[in-house]
């Protein structure tokens, strides 16, 4: 009783003190109406990607919602994006840290959530030009071709047999990462239970990191914790954590140098310092964190949205499978050097990630000082949603945008829509200083497994009137109904499934 008489009094001395709209504001944008303190809080849906596209409908391709003491600016349209992005990058490179986000990363210590500035560019070198160079990429293939076919003797061996699509990518992909990172893997028997636990652990962060949160809305309150979410996430953060401390002890008692893995790079750099930006043990673990809970969770729901889209429609499956059998044939496996020369799987992926795009509002944005955006005023330290989701799906730019048509991507549409965030039209990954910083990774692991899944198997859904596509929000977006198939073996010689 106590603590909810503290927040109402707390509440309204904050609303009346800071958050009370006035002319200071200048000219916002316009919005639904909401209640005094707590503004729309009540009003929201929990799928926030479909609720905005609704809202967007009414109050046009930019609009606000008083989410209790934080403003929240909604962004709808590819105009509006470029001028936020690009136009005033710099000014809305900083991120507004979620109360998950920080209890998560070690104090919000990652690349995701540090601000702009000295210690984020440093991050981001390491990241992009170390870990995720397409050098290093290339210098860990056999890793990743090592654990994508543990994949598919793994998947034959079911045949004839129902499996979680999903669970079974996630594992993959996240031994893949771990290999990359400090060659460890699940195997034998932990595959299948501990992979599900794994994934559960990623899902249950995710779906923290997505969640409205009293804390955020109410910084005043924060220390209370109400929703019990930092208790939520600093329950689930030693899963992974005690896993960092034991390879890294591991690693510095033994001393071996001679490793050319993730883990012994950051080591290396953490032990030369820069005198200006040193990393940092703590910054170092965030980046573990960052490379296990975003670049396995993102990849393996694309790749299960992706083999669903395409079990949904036979006549899309025919048509990839025909191009890796005209560049792979049934005779051998695929290979990454086979992946330049299939246009429409990646056109697959593309349009995969149009309709499903992993984040589907990016990671909120804020301004650090009032700017005019769309010609309404965006006040400093507010909360701004990119719904890259709605933009991929708005008629005016796509033709029948609802529809999965990977032939939009081929032709013109493949030099036109890239991942590179220049157009704005199509953005999955971002754009501007705070693109995602794993694309090339993304990129190479998606397209590798899922033309190995599909040529390698054909798939089966035993109830096809009850099949659908239909998604979950999260701050990554997940396919409502997990995918299970039965995968039948469709290549020449068994061998090649050993």
């Amino acid at each position: 009783m106590l603590l909810i008489i503290a927040f109402f009094i707390i509440s309204i001395i904050t609303w009346v003190l800071f958050f009370r709209p006035s002319k200071a504001q200048g000219n916002l944008p316009p919005g639904p109406p909401g209640l005094p303190i707590f503004g729309n809080l009540f009003s929201l849906d929990p799928e926030l990607h479909t609720y905005f596209a609704g809202l967007a409908r009414t109050y046009g391709p930019i609009f606000k919602l008083q989410l209790g003491g934080k403003l929240g600016i909604v962004i709808t349209s590819p105009t509006v994006a470029c001028q936020v992005l690009k136009d005033h990058d710099t000014v809305f490179a900083n991120r507004d840290v979620p109360a998950a986000g920080r209890a998560a990363t070690y104090g919000g210590s990652d690349i995701v959530w540090t601000p702009y500035g000295p210690e984020w560019r440093m991050l981001r070198k390491v990241c992009v030009m170390k870990m995720l160079s397409n050098h290093t990429l290339d210098s860990v293939y056999e890793l990743r071709r090592n654990e994508v076919r543990k994949t598919v003797g793994f998947l034959c061996n079911r045949d004839g047999s129902e499996v979680n699509v999903g669970e079974q990518v996630f594992l993959t992909v996240l031994n893949v990462i771990t290999e990359m990172m400090w060659g460890g893997a699940v195997e034998g028997k932990e595959r299948e239970g501990l992979g599900a636990e794994f994934r559960e652990v990623v899902a249950e962060m995710t779906h923290l990191l997505g969640k409205p949160n009293v804390s955020d809305f109410f910084p005043a309150l924060a220390r209370f914790d109400l929703q019990g979410v930092e208790k939520q996430m600093h329950a689930l953060v030693p899963r992974f954590d005690g896993i960092f401390e034991r390879m890294i002890g591991k690693r510095v008692e033994e001393g071996n140098k001679k490793s050319t893995d993730f883990l012994q790079f950051l080591l290396d750099l953490k032990d030369e310092g820069d005198s200006k930006t040193p990393l940092t043990m703590v910054q170092l673990k965030s980046l573990l964190m960052d490379m296990v809970v975003g670049g396995s969770d993102t990849s393996s729901n694309t790749i299960e949205f992706a083999l669903a889209e395409m079990i949904k429609k036979p006549e899309i499956m025919k048509i990839v499978q025909e191009e890796l059998e005209a560049v792979v044939g049934r005779d051998n496996i695929v290979e990454e050097s086979h992946i330049h020369k299939l246009p429409y799987l990646r056109a697959v992926m593309k349009e995969t990630l149009r309709l499903h795009p992993a984040l589907p509002l990016l990671v909120p944005h804020c301004p650090s000082e009032t700017t005019t955006v769309g010609g309404y005023t965006i006040p400093k330290g507010s909360r701004v949603f990119v719904n890259v989701w709605a933009i991929h799906r708005d008629p005016s730019i796509w033709d029948k945008p609802l529809e999965f048509d990977p032939t939009r991507f081929l032709e013109d549409g493949e030099a036109k829509w890239d991942f590179s965030g220049s157009d704005f039209s199509y953005f999955p990954f971002g754009s501007g200083r705070r693109i995602c910083a794993g694309i090339a990774m993304a990129e190479r692991t998606v397209l590798y497994f899922l033309a190995t899944l599909v040529h390698s198997f054909d798939w089966r859904v035993t109830e096809r009137e009850k099949f659908d596509v239909s998604e979950k929000f999260g701050i990554v977006l997940k396919k409502k109904v997990p995918l299970t198939a039965i995968p039948i073996p469709r290549l020449s010689n068994p061998d090649l499934y050993k």
